[in-house]
């Protein structure tokens, strides 16, 4: 006969907190957490209002040279609090309240995920997704938060060069424009989108026809950049932006006659030429 034995239910209270312990190193840890863990989110959406995907979270905070440890459960509760939507303000919240959970002075968050956009071939219309890499990141210190957005957006790029010293058509290759700006108020990941694929030499699609086809060929022969020109553009888009108060914009090309990629950054703070 099996007799069950009953568990016996620690005292919580008398757990030790070994974390909380004091460290006589005198050196202060300037990011500690966790790292690489998915979980999954909703996040705004503007043609359907959300959509549901899975994140990778990076969530570290500070710790003073008089502390041993950090709490690293903490980090995974405040994931499980913020379940609904998240947004660029939504994430400042999440991340002024991990920081100030964790009793830290700052804190820092990335948030990576696929973020889909339904698009529509540029002559038939069919519809398909395409998908791109979007990332949510900030700090907060001292009370201050700011917030970023970062998306990579494949793009076909056509070389003026090739074009200019060629008798038969020119060079083209599929590249990655990466935009990552700092913003005072909410904007669309599909705004930040549309302002990479308007300056590209043309816009990549999930499912093309041959009308498509046909059409997305003459378009990037007809608007050839270098990756110089197009990083320019874009910078000019962003500039006009108010919503932006810092950017970095990144043009790579995978280069289709070359065992290398071509590449260009522009990074600006508006307010540090104030």
């Amino acid at each position: 006969m099996h007799v069950a034995v009953p568990v016996k239910k620690p005292n919580v209270a008398s757990v030790e907190d070994v974390q909380g312990h004091a460290d006589t190193r005198q050196i202060p840890i300037n990011k500690v957490g966790i790292k690489d863990i998915y979980h999954p989110v909703k996040v705004k959406d503007r043609a359907r209002g959300e959509q549901h995907t899975v994140a990778n979270f990076n969530m570290y905070v500070n710790l003073p040279h008089n502390f041993k440890g950090t709490h690293m459960s903490r980090f995974v509760e405040i994931l499980h609090r913020h379940e609904r939507e998240i947004s660029v303000d939504s994430f400042g919240k999440m991340l002024a309240e991990m920081t100030e959970h964790l009793d830290a002075d700052a804190g820092h968050i990335e948030m990576t995920f696929p973020y889909f956009v339904m698009k529509k071939a540029p002559v038939t219309g069919v519809e398909s997704l395409m998908n791109y890499q979007a990332t949510i990141f900030g700090e907060h210190h001292n009370g201050k938060t700011d917030v970023w957005l970062k998306v990579v957006v494949p793009t076909t790029s056509l070389c003026p060069c090739s074009k200019k010293i060629s008798d038969y058509g020119a060079h083209n290759q599929r590249s990655h424009i990466t935009l990552t700006a700092k913003l005072v108020e909410h904007m669309w990941l599909e705004e930040l989108i549309d302002v990479a694929e308007a300056e590209a030499s043309c816009e990549v699609y999930g499912i093309l026809k041959r009308p498509d086809e046909k059409y997305v060929t003459e378009r990037a022969y007809d608007n050839p950049k270098f990756v110089e020109d197009t990083v320019r553009d874009v910078a000019v888009a962003l500039n006009r932006d108010k919503r932006v108060r810092a950017y970095v914009v990144e043009s790579e090309n995978f280069e289709s006659i070359h065992n290398h990629s071509a590449y260009a950054m522009i990074e600006h703070d508006k307010e540090a030429v104030q």
